[in-house]
């Protein structure tokens, strides 16, 4: 995974609550046998129109927010089904970090597993993030993790807690495998001993 230490990029405003994994990724999207072109499926009911063509609508489509790196999202984000494939196309599109105020448990998971940052914040910083990034003039932020700021141009830097784990893990830009990995010496130690005191498990 790419390590997440500091990103500096525009930040779009998707305040609704309850966007659900069928709207971040809707079902005809789930048909192939590998994660291509899922880029193309999110949102895609939302930002694209019955012939194909893009939306003007839509926020991600609009001049202001296009290439966005950031979302602000509404509460309860991701709810509905476990889709991986939500997350992987948030990834595609460039999408670095969620910021919000709750996430559904297992798409909150999931973008750990895959590097998307996933801040929450109190109700209050959440509406003042919101409240400046709605403002195409004012919607270039930088997501420091190092430092659990949320940094703003004219504006106080909003502050920001991340499980330390979590943390560690996407500024060095390892998944659970690569977590694991990390402790093979410790794994392989455990199973030789075990397997000495047990060795009718060979």
């Amino acid at each position: 995974m790419e390590p997440f230490i500091s990103v500096t990029g525009t930040a779009a405003p998707m305040l609704a609550a309850n966007i659900d994994t069928d709207v971040i990724m809707p079902k005809q999207f789930l048909k192939g046998i590998d994660r291509q072109g899922l880029d193309r499926g999110l949102f895609h009911g939302l930002r694209f129109q019955e012939d194909g063509t893009p939306d003007p609508s839509f926020i991600l489509n609009q001049p202001a927010w296009q290439g966005s790196r950031f979302l602000v999202v509404g509460p309860n984000f991701g709810c509905g089904s476990s889709r991986e494939h939500a997350v992987w196309g948030l990834q595609q599109l460039g999408i670095r970090a969620l910021i919000g105020t709750t996430f559904a448990g297992i798409f909150y998971d999931n973008c750990q597993r895959n590097g998307v940052l996933t801040i929450k914040l109190d109700p209050e910083r959440h509406q003042q993030l919101a409240d400046v990034i709605s403002n195409p003039e004012r919607n270039q932020i930088t997501v420091d993790l190092e430092q659990q700021i949320i940094a703003l141009e004219n504006a106080d830097a909003v502050p920001f807690q991340v499980d330390t784990l979590k943390r560690d893990a996407l500024m060095r830009g390892l998944d659970a495998i690569g977590t694991t990995l990390e402790r093979q010496a410790q794994i392989m130690a455990f199973e030789q001993r075990h397997l000495a005191q047990n060795p009718w498990l060979k």
